[in-house]
């Protein structure tokens, strides 16, 4: 029978790497690839917003290095997390607390539709087809673009539309019509 190798005590619970370095790797991590994906487009993000995903992908990363050893301590690989944690909390609190911290880190809405008329160069620029308007508008119940007053990318990713009034005639001779059946 094989006897299972002795467990180095120290190699656990002694961090190899220098606490700041970590913290300087999570931190430029964390703003590098924040950095990245703000430029890839928030039309990969979908339900997510951005710094979530961000934190989820870094989270485990950080955590998987920790558990496989790559650190060669359990501290480093809680003390990086804690890192990537602190920076998420740190910028969703001032993001509450300041329009334009806010707007550094969320884009603004785009419009991709207004008055019934595509927005193309937008369209272009966000990545988004002209038929993938039209089938989010399906799944809104909306028939045509020339019912859209206006539809925006919002900063999740998901469109929202905004439908044009009806007319007061149009509005006038449904009530009509109603008035006029009998039940």
């Amino acid at each position: 029978m094989h006897s299972m190798p002795p467990v180095d005590w120290k190699e656990v619970f002694v961090p190899n790497t220098s606490l700041v370095e970590l913290f300087i790797r999570g931190t430029l991590m964390y703003w590098a690839i924040f950095g990245l994906m703000r430029v890839l487009g928030r039309r990969n993000v979908g339900e997510l917003a951005l710094s979530d995903m961000l934190l989820v992908v870094l989270i485990a990363d950080a955590a998987q290095k920790g558990m496989a050893a790559d650190y060669q301590s359990v501290p480093e690989g809680v003390f990086l997390c804690a890192t990537i944690v602190g920076w998420s909390y740190l910028l969703d609190w001032l993001a509450i607390r300041s329009d334009a911290v806010k707007r550094l880190l969320e884009p603004s809405p785009q419009v991709l539709v207004r008055n019934g008329q595509f927005q193309r160069r937008t369209m272009r620029r966000e990545l988004i087809a002209q038929d993938e308007v039209i089938s989010h508008m399906r799944l809104e119940g909306i028939e045509d673009i020339s019912q859209v007053q206006l539809a925006c990318l919002e900063p999740d990713g998901q469109i929202s539309f905004l439908k044009k009034a009806m007319s007061r005639a149009a509005t006038s001779g449904t009530t009509k019509k109603a008035k006029g059946q009998t039940p």
